[in-house]
C-alpha cells in the first residue's frame, strides 16, 4: 500500500520528469468536448476533469481501459485513508509528484496512455487532491454511457444473494426503471435502521426501514400530546 516514504524514495531514484509534468491542460480544457458529448453533464472542477477523460478515452478508443484504470485508483484510495493527504501534500516537488505518478499508473494497471498521461496533467496542474472527486465522477460517467441505473439497498444486516435477486427482478420491471437501462445492485449495511429496508434507485428513495415507521409513530403521538 502507498506510504510518504516509499513514495519519497521512489522520488529520489528516479530523475524528474518535467517535461511530462508540464505538459498541456487539455484534459480541463471545455474545448475538448466539442466532438464527444459526454452522457451527462457533470458540475464543478473534477467533474471538469472527468468529462475531459471520458473525452480523451473516447477519442482514443481506450474507453473500457481507462474506466477499469479509474476504477482501480477509486478502489485503491477507498482503502487507503493516508493516500489522500499524501496526494494533496503541499511540500510535494516535481520529483515526488512523478513517483507518484509512476506508482499510481502502475496499481492503476493502466496500459495504455490515457490514464497515465491524465495523473500526469493532474500532477502539473497541481490537482492530483481533485484525483477521489474524479474517481466518483468518471463513474457515474461510465453508469451512463453503459445505461446503468444504481439501486442502493440499505439493511440492517447483509442480504443474500437470493433476496438480492428478488429485489432486483421486482424493481427492473418497475418506473423507477426506465426502458432500456440495466439494474446495478448494491447492498450496504447500517444497523440504525433496526431492520426493513432503504431502497433508493436514482434519486428516489423508498424507506421502509423499522426505524421510519418508529419515527413516524412518535411523531404522530408527539402531535396527539
Amino acid at each position: 500500500m502507498f506510504s510518504r516514504q516509499a513514495l519519497l524514495r521512489s522520488a529520489r531514484t528516479a530523475a524528474p520528469q518535467r517535461a511530462i509534468l508540464g505538459q498541456t491542460r487539455a484534459f480541463a480544457a471545455p474545448a475538448s468536448t466539442d466532438r464527444v458529448k459526454p452522457p451527462v453533464a457533470l458540475f464543478g472542477l473534477d467533474g471538469t476533469y472527468a468529462t475531459a477523460l471520458y473525452t480523451a478515452a473516447v477519442k482514443n478508443a481506450s474507453l473500457e481501459p481507462t474506466a477499469n484504470g479509474v476504477a482501480a485508483l477509486g478502489a485503491l484510495i477507498q482503502k487507503d485513508p493516508k493516500l489522500v493527504s499524501i496526494l494533496t501534500a503541499p511540500t510535494l516537488t516535481v520529483a515526488d509528484k512523478s513517483a507518484i505518478v509512476s506508482e499510481l499508473a502502475k496499481a492503476s494497471g493502466a496500459t495504455g496512455e490515457t490514464v497515465k498521461n491524465f495523473l500526469s496533467t493532474l500532477a502539473g496542474n497541481n490537482r492530483l487532491g481533485l484525483l477521489p472527486g474524479v474517481c466518483s465522477k468518471f463513474s457515474e460517467l461510465m453508469a451512463a454511457a453503459r445505461g446503468e441505473v444504481e439501486m442502493i439497498v440499505t439493511s440492517a444486516q447483509a442480504l443474500d444473494n437470493k433476496t438480492l435477486s428478488r429485489l432486483e427482478a421486482a424493481v427492473s420491471k418497475s418506473a423507477y426503471v426506465g426502458a432500456g437501462k440495466k439494474l446495478k445492485v448494491k447492498n450496504t449495511v447500517n444497523p440504525d435502521i433496526v431492520g426493513g429496508l432503504v431502497v433508493e434507485v436514482g434519486d428516489r428513495t423508498v424507506d421502509l426501514s423499522v426505524a421510519s415507521k418508529l419515527h413516524k409513530m412518535n411523531k404522530l403521538l408527539s402531535d396527539a400530546l
